[in-house]
This record gives structure tokens, C-alpha cells and sequence, in this order.
């Protein structure tokens, strides 16, 4: 009997200490929190700083189980893909579906993994999977205005900024980073932090804009696209 009862209260003592092992990670989790700001030509406001994509890549490089999207959609509507940046876990799929009364034909050139979905009419949808971390730059072949990025990621510490510049990355556990903040019209910035534990706040990040230069993409088969060819899709 004496036996028994050593051996239980080992079980009990052995479960107590899991659950306070298991419960330390989420109590020491937090927010990091900021702020981004675009260096602009003159006296040029940023309209875009939504745009902006801030995300924390643990030192050493180990991916975390979170929730980044795995799987995301970019509608294609009005000539345009809504939204203009989105954000994928790497090895995620993004569906591209064709809301417009006209034909779509979506590609990328990227060196992280090109790809062609081909010319297809309104109500079908076809999905590509990034399988490379980094952005992916993705355009129509049949309206050149047409411009989208896929910011494929690793860790769960992702967010794109808010309309006013802020940005907030939950459930952070305490640690080193690197800080990246990332905008298509910008050099990508990369800081280390140290988060401790229950977060942090008060990060600024600047991204400079002003050597950006805009200029005409190709199609997918490298060529300009054509001015003068009647909009038929």
C-alpha cells in the first residue's frame, strides 16, 4: 500500500510540474508593438504605408507553430488584386479568383519560384503555392496595371501596418529577433530586437522611399506589354 501511495503521489507531482511547464510559454507571451514611418520625397504624404509588412524571424532562424494564414485569397476585380499585399505561411496556397466580367491571366517571374496560371473568364479561380520564403511580385498578363505581392513568411510574428503606421505582433514569447519591416517602394529593414517577457512597445522602424523609381514590368514572356491592342478581355 505504502508503495501505491509513493508511486501516486510521484504521478501527481510529475503532472503539477507539466502543467506549470506547459503554462510558463503563454504567460510570457506579449505584444511588440510600434510604429512604421516612410521617408518620402519633399513634402510627399505616404497614402500607402498599409502597405508595409512587419514581421519577427527568431535568431537562428526555427520557425514556431502559429497562425499565419496558410491559406489566403486575392480577388481580382475592377482590373485590380484586392488586396495589394498579402501575407502567406511558406508552403500555403494563395487562390486568385476572377470576379471580373472579363479574362485574367496571372503570372509571376520571381526567382523564388515562378508560375503561370493561364488565361481563365469570370467565376473560375486557380490557386499557386509559395513554397520560398520572400515576396513574390505577380501580375495580369493581360492588364498591365495589375500588380500584387505575396509576402510568404516562416514565422507566426507577421502583420501588415495599419493605415496610421502602427503595428502589433501578439503572442510573442520572450527572446532575440530580427525585426523586418518590408514595402515594395522601400529597402527592407532588418534590426535585432530583444523582446522581453509580456512584450514590447514603443518600436520605431523608418523605411526610406525616396530612391524608388517607378517603371514598367514585362510580361510573362519578358516583353513590353502592348499599348495600342484593344482592351478584349
Amino acid at each position: 500500500m505504502r508503495a501505491r501511495a509513493v508511486v501516486r503521489m510521484r504521478a501527481l507531482l510529475l503532472q503539477g510540474v507539466l502543467a506549470c511547464t506547459l503554462s510558463l510559454p503563454s504567460l510570457a507571451q506579449g505584444t511588440v508593438s510600434g510604429s512604421v514611418h516612410l521617408i518620402e520625397r519633399g513634402t510627399k504624404s505616404s497614402k500607402d504605408i498599409d502597405d508595409a509588412v512587419v514581421f519577427l524571424d527568431a535568431e537562428g532562424g526555427s520557425a514556431r507553430p502559429g497562425s499565419v494564414v496558410e491559406g489566403a485569397v486575392v480577388n481580382m476585380k475592377g482590373r485590380e488584386f484586392a488586396p495589394h499585399v498579402q501575407i502567406v505561411r511558406v508552403g500555403g496556397t494563395v487562390a486568385y479568383p476572377n470576379k471580373d466580367p472579363f479574362s485574367h491571366n496571372v503570372f509571376s517571374n520571381s526567382a523564388l519560384g515562378a508560375f503561370d496560371l493561364g488565361l481563365y473568364r469570370t467565376g473560375a479561380s486557380r490557386s499557386v503555392p509559395f513554397l520560398r520564403e520572400g515576396v513574390y511580385a505577380i501580375y495580369c498578363n493581360i492588364h498591365a496595371r495589375m500588380v500584387n505581392f505575396v509576402v510568404a513568411v516562416s514565422t507566426p510574428y507577421v502583420a501588415r501596418v495599419n493605415a496610421d503606421g502602427s503595428f502589433q505582433l501578439r503572442n510573442v514569447p520572450p527572446g532575440t529577433y530580427r525585426l523586418r519591416a518590408w514595402h515594395e517602394r522601400a529597402t527592407e529593414v532588418v534590426q535585432t530586437v530583444n523582446v522581453p517577457a509580456g512584450g514590447s512597445a514603443g518600436l520605431s522602424i523608418t523605411l526610406d522611399t525616396r530612391a524608388y523609381v517607378p517603371a514598367p514590368h514585362p510580361d510573362k514572356f519578358g516583353k513590353p506589354y502592348a499599348t495600342t491592342r484593344a482592351d478584349r478581355y
